[in-house]
């Protein structure tokens, strides 16, 4: 039941507008295709692994294409030619592109109906996988069951896998339900992924596939000996976008922060890139059954918490839209939002509660990502264990489900396994205490709470009417969100972007996407 008494026909109209956003932009994904979405599909299709060099084969063959200007005609046409003509794995054409023995765009042209045909038999395995590993995870849920209450996120960060593996196992026992394996600075900025296990990282840990797989194997060893489901989760984000959401997918990762706009404002990469980008790799998250997370909590950190906290809801109505077209569930759509009013802020509490409603009432059926205090942190951990603790309150009274659980040490150092420890009790203390509190709490009519929240929405609304006439790239040049302007052709990326060619064809979209999406 709502609380805040929010004006129905107001949120329908700021859904309708971002709708309509969306809807402009995706024409645009529509016609277009990355060297990042080509070599998703060749990873999806079996091709693994790097050359003499250490270059990932995926790279080497859609860099073959692109000298060849070819990558607008899709690497599933040139795979499926070159399966026919050889008889050769896609793993044995790749490795025969990086030696020179094979030419994929000079091979002869079999029917494209028979092209099809073949890729589409290896397309349709790699998908039975991927379903697999989901109903995998869905049998671990039914054996240990799941939780009611807000997951408690954690996250890992040494920049060494096997060392990452000791302090999730850790967190686990502590009572960790998500475990977040941060990236190593700069990952995102990289247009090929790194490939097998590392020991070496700053400020996280390289995303491969072998790391994938390693914490996975791990979590599922502590979570039987615990009888609970460990969720694991990744960043799909920056250059690689799609390609980490596939190997996501085939490691089964449970969680993927996944936004539309993050790398654009935070990481100047080019518009156009992202935006085809993240379709492809919501499609891939949605089929996989995993919950991504947005990024409008980054926002607070550059603009201010309480004037610009109508952009935060503007874009999570964005992201929501972007995500549904590409095949996401409500239940898989964790937007995100922050704790991040200045704590000198008369009625801070009383606005991050107002925010926090707002959000749960707008988008009720979604696993809403909710991020501690970080801007306000000083490094005194006394104050910064309280405020973690009224985060933790707003958290528990208005239904949020994906918690990131603050550290008192925010602000100092990476956290000690001692911090996370104290950070978990600290949240399930204050979980257990208000577990009802939420349900016996109503708001007063015209009071702050309501007010801020109507006030919110109603700037949101017009925010939305603004960019619904400049359309999103327009409104990205003009510093929209979290005060960021960036140009339509600036950025990393734009290169990588190609209009697809007549016959162009991804055979994932149709397997994939819910109603077969757009080729």
């Amino acid at each position: 039941m709502s609380k805040l008494h929010l004006d129905p026909q107001k949120v329908q109209r700021a859904r309708d507008l971002a709708r309509g956003i969306a809807d402009d932009t995706q024409r645009f994904v529509d016609m277009h295709t990355t060297v990042a979405v080509e070599r998703t599909i060749c990873r999806l299709l079996g091709i693994d692994g790097v050359n003499d060099l250490e270059v990932p084969l995926p790279n080497v063959v859609v860099d073959h294409l692109k000298e060849q200007n070819a990558v607008g005609i899709g690497v599933a046409h040139f795979i499926g030619n070159a399966i026919i003509q050889t008889g050769k794995s896609p793993q044995e054409i790749a490795e025969s592109v990086s030696s020179g023995e094979l030419d994929l765009v000079k091979l002869p042209q079999a029917d494209d109906f028979v092209i099809k045909e073949t890729i589409e038999k290896l397309a349709t395995s790699m998908v039975e996988r991927i379903r697999k590993n989901r109903q995998d995870r869905e049998d671990y849920l039914a054996r240990f069951g799941d939780k009611t209450t807000p997951y408690l996120y954690v996250i890992v960060a040494t920049g060494n896998i096997y060392e990452d593996i000791v302090q999730a196992k850790a967190a686990a026992k502590q009572g960790a339900d998500i475990i977040a394996v941060i990236r190593t600075t700069g990952q995102s900025l990289l247009d090929y992924v790194p490939y097998g296990p590392t020991t070496e990282g700053f400020g996280g840990t390289m995303a491969t596939q072998e790391n994938f797989r390693l914490m996975r194997k791990a979590l599922d060893e502590v979570g039987e000996e615990l009888g609970r489901y460990i969720r694991l989760c990744n960043y799909c984000s920056g250059l690689c976008m799609p390609e980490i959401a596939a190997m996501g997918a085939i490691e089964r990762l449970d969680v993927m922060l996944n936004d539309a706009l993050y790398g654009i404002l935070f990481r100047d990469i080019n518009m156009k890139r992202t935006i085809v980008d993240q379709y492809f790799s919501r499609m891939i998250n949605g089929f996989a059954g995993v919950i991504i997370n947005t990024g409008e909590d980054n926002y607070l950190t550059t603009a201010d918490a309480f004037e610009e906290a109508h952009t935060v809801l503007a874009s999570q109505f964005i992201n929501e839209q972007f995500a549904l077209t590409a095949g996401l569930p409500e239940e898989q759509i964790g937007l995100g939002h922050a704790y991040e009013i200045d704590p000198q802020t008369k009625n801070s509490f009383v606005y991050e509660l107002a925010q926090a409603q707002m959000a749960r009432e707008i988008f009720p059926r979604e696993p809403l990502k909710y991020m501690p205090p970080t801007k306000f942190m000083t490094g005194n951990i006394f104050k910064g264990h309280i405020q973690d603790a009224l985060f933790n309150a707003v958290t528990v009274i208005t239904k949020q489900k994906l918690c990131l659980l603050g550290m008192m040490t925010e602000a100092i150092h990476t956290p000690f396994m001692s911090d996370r420890a104290l950070a978990i009790e600290n949240a399930e203390y204050i979980f257990t205490a208000m577990a009802d509190l939420g349900d016996e709490i109503e708001f007063k009519k015209g009071g702050i709470i309501q007010e801020r929240a109507a006030y919110t929405l109603d700037k949101a609304t017009a925010l939305l009417e603004e960019m619904h006439g400049q359309g999103l790239f327009r409104s990205l040049e003009l510093g929209t969100f979290a005060n960021i302007k960036r140009p339509q052709d600036g950025g990393k990326g734009l290169a990588g972007v190609y209009e697809k060619q007549k016959d162009y064809f991804n055979p994932f979209i149709a397997l994939l996407h819910p109603t077969g999406g757009v080729q």
